[in-house]
């Protein structure tokens, strides 16, 4: 039988949407994994955000001992939460997670940090700023700091410099003017860190806290007094390091497990389903990159557990497709033509598909409801699996499919994996 001018039509189109789809899922993977540019730790420095296990870091649990308002108090922790955010944040941290464990604890994960020394100095320091007279009287705190910053003293050397707001304006220049000629001690955490002696009375609002700084050192300690003092004192109670070698290592073994799992079903397919498992796997490599799409869309940091969400998903993704294809060998083997069995075939599979997910999709809402970190990062990576693979196995092997069909390309079932007695 010629073809007709219709299925030519059709077969250009087809070629036309697995060429844009094939090149477009290469794009994505590109952009996510690999954009020609590295970043401070040697990552390439792609859009999917990569967590603590795979990246390298800090993992840090602290606790509250003291609280303003007693222990227990969950607004001093939330806080206290978001005052570590913003030193995080202007520490330079991509994607760090800080969050409240319990009732009492802070659980902080840095991505990409290997100093972690200088991590839990910037993090865990209250930063109680307090200036106190020659006579041990508290001229003022730093509730009336407006800013902090680094700068030089007069011999060049780094300083860290100090804004107040009207109120401590005022204050300071009451104290210069009674302690002409006397030290005041500038504290922070009960420690003096300068004591310089009044030269001038001093209405500007301004000072300036000198020592023996490096200009990192200077730097940390303006970030921490800008970003307001902890309302509650943390203990430290579990620190790990995870370095760049053994997160780059988990790495490179989460994506050989994955591509080898993938592989395989690729292989079962093409084999038992002949040319519908061909047209299932090239739908599965879109799957998984339109995946990792969603995940970076969503800002979401990729971990072990997540690869593992992922590669379930994918099992699951399989799932559908054998579904499908049972379901459409069964209607041919009825007696159906190929086309018929096919848009019969998949209403069949419908049902079964849509119920099957939304247990898994319940299971996955149970998990990220109760559980944390980790077991929060598989449940998002299985959700959002579950549901790219109802609409790859859905719409687009369906939609893929029919265009196959109307191309005039599978005329005997045999190549669908259906035995026939010819």
């Amino acid at each position: 039988m010629r073809p007709t001018k219709r299925s030519n039509k059709n077969l250009i189109i087809l070629m036309v949407v697995v060429v844009t789809l094939a090149l477009t899922a290469g794009y994505g993977y590109y952009s996510l994994f690999d954009s020609g540019e590295e970043d401070d730790f040697g990552y390439s420095d792609g859009k999917l955000n990569l967590g603590l296990d795979l990246r390298g870091g800090v993992y840090v649990l602290l606790e509250a001992r003291e609280v303003d308002g007693g222990p227990g108090d969950d607004d001093a922790l939330q806080r206290a939460i978001t005052i570590i955010r913003n030193r995080v944040d202007e520490f330079g941290v991509a994607e760090p997670e800080i969050r409240q464990e319990g009732d009492s604890r802070i659980l902080i994960e840095l991505p990409g940090i290997d100093d972690h020394a200088r991590a839990m100095e910037i993090i865990g320091r209250t930063a109680q700023l307090s200036f106190v007279g020659p006579d041990g009287e508290v001229i003022l705190t730093g509730t009336e700091l407006q800013d902090a910053y680094t700068s030089r003293d007069e011999l060049g050397r780094p300083a860290v410099s100090l804004d107040f707001d009207s109120e401590g304006t005022r204050k300071f220049a009451e104290a210069t003017g009674n302690f002409l000629g006397e030290p005041i001690a500038i504290l922070v955490d009960d420690e003096v860190v300068s004591a310089p002696v009044v030269q001038s009375v001093i209405t500007g609002g301004h000072a300036q806290i000198t020592g023996s700084f490096t200009m990192e050192e200077a730097a940390d300690l303006a970030l921490i007094l800008r970003s307001g003092a902890l309302p509650v004192e943390l203990v430290e109670l579990e620190t790990r390091s995870v370095g760049p070698t053994l997160g780059q290592d988990s790495w490179d073994r989460g994506i050989r497990a994955g591509l080898l799992g993938m592989g395989l079903v690729m292989v079962f397919m093409l084999i038992y389903y002949r040319f519908l498992g061909l047209l299932a796997d090239f739908t599965l490599f879109i799957y998984i990159i339109l995946v990792l799409e969603v995940l970076s869309w969503f800002n979401a940091t990729l971990t072990l557990p997540g690869i593992a969400g992922l590669i379930l998903s994918i099992g699951m993704a399989v799932d559908a497709n054998v579904i499908i294809f049972e379901r459409v060998k069964e209607e041919i083997r009825a007696g159906r033509t190929v086309r018929t069995g096919v848009e019969a075939g998949f209403q069949r599979a419908f049902r079964t598909i849509l119920d099957a997910n939304i247990t898994t999709l319940i299971a996955a809402g149970v998990l990220f409801y109760f559980g944390t970190g980790a077991i929060r990062g598989f449940a998002v990576t299985l959700t959002i699996g579950i549901l790219v693979s109802m609409f790859t196995a859905i719409i687009l092997t369906r939609f893929l499919l029919r265009l196959i069909l109307r191309a005039n390309i599978i005329k005997n079932p045999w190549y669908m994996g259906v035995k026939t007695n010819v």
